[in-house]
């Protein structure tokens, strides 16, 4: 069965940790799902990791749903989150109604994500009561990259602590059942912890969160993004480029194909053959 909000409110509450991976293509959903993982975040970082942009702002609405499509289908036990893209809520209540509706409608995800915190309270008061379930983002949030000035640590010293909290009790109040905390102080993030009764899902935030995330490229060393919060489990990157070359060498030399990797001969006769290499 499906994770939904019930099971992974219950398991905050029980206190199991959650875990979540980004995903944006249904190899990589049938995976994640067949590993076991709880929730998978189709994210708008597919911006850098699938497209190549050095951000997450020229995402469209359009892409989210034809990469969460791909996810969906992939999830038969994973509780699956859409990214809201940049613009896509900010403007209006109703817009953010339109669109999350859009997301959840046309991808049959389970949840939408969205950044920010008392500054888009409304939207995700609006989402909530139109029925759609919502996970928060703040602390560091990539759609504010260029207002941030690059992705820095947020809620460092106290005023900005301070900010940080109020921002998680705006989204809690607001209806948000979840709330991923992007490069917060440990501390501060366990203090979110403590005082709500949120999911929350840090990266970058410590292990007093109740669950973690990361882009799954990152955590297997394909990206040569390498943030301080990422740990590899892998280095599925120097295998693939490795067996990419074998392949060009092989190619290159005549080694691949073999005998093995072809069909059976063909049903006519090496005579008939050659009579067509004569006749054309």
């Amino acid at each position: 069965m499906r994770n939904t909000v019930a099971t992974l409110l219950e398991m905050k509450k029980q206190g199991e940790k959650i875990s979540q991976l980004t995903c944006y293509d249904y190899s990589t959903a049938c995976l994640l799902d067949r590993a076991g993982i709880d929730s998978v975040l189709v994210g708008d970082s597919l911006g850098m990791t699938m497209q190549g942009y050095e951000n997450t702002l020229p995402v469209t609405m359009e892409e989210m749903i034809l990469y969460g499509r791909s996810v969906v289908r992939g999830c038969k036990q994973a509780f699956v989150i859409m990214d809201m893209p940049f613009m896509s809520y900010q403007a209006s209540i109703e817009q953010a109604i339109t669109n999350g509706g859009r997301l959840i409608k046309e991808t049959g995800a389970n949840a939408v994500k969205l950044e920010g915190g008392a500054s888009v309270a409304a939207q995700i008061k609006g989402l909530v009561d139109s029925g759609i379930p919502v996970c928060a983002h703040i602390g560091m949030t990539p759609q504010s990259v260029n207002a941030f000035g690059g992705f820095k640590v947020q809620g460092k010293g106290e005023a900005n602590a301070e900010r940080v909290l109020q921002d998680a009790l705006a989204v809690q109040k607001a209806g948000a059942f979840m709330c991923v905390l992007e490069c917060v102080p440990p501390k501060l993030a366990a203090l979110i912890t403590k005082k709500t009764e949120m999911i929350t899902i840090g990266i970058g935030a410590g292990k007093g969160c109740d669950g973690q995330v990361l882009v799954w490229q990152d955590m297997l060393g394909i990206s040569d993004f390498k943030p301080k919060f990422v740990k590899h489990y892998g280095e599925l990157g120097k295998q693939i480029t490795e067996a990419f070359e074998k392949y060009h060498q092989e190619v290159k030399n005549a080694a691949f194909p073999e005998e093995i990797h072809t069909y059976a001969k063909s049903d006519c006769s090496d005579d008939f053959l050659e009579k067509l290499d004569q006749k054309y």
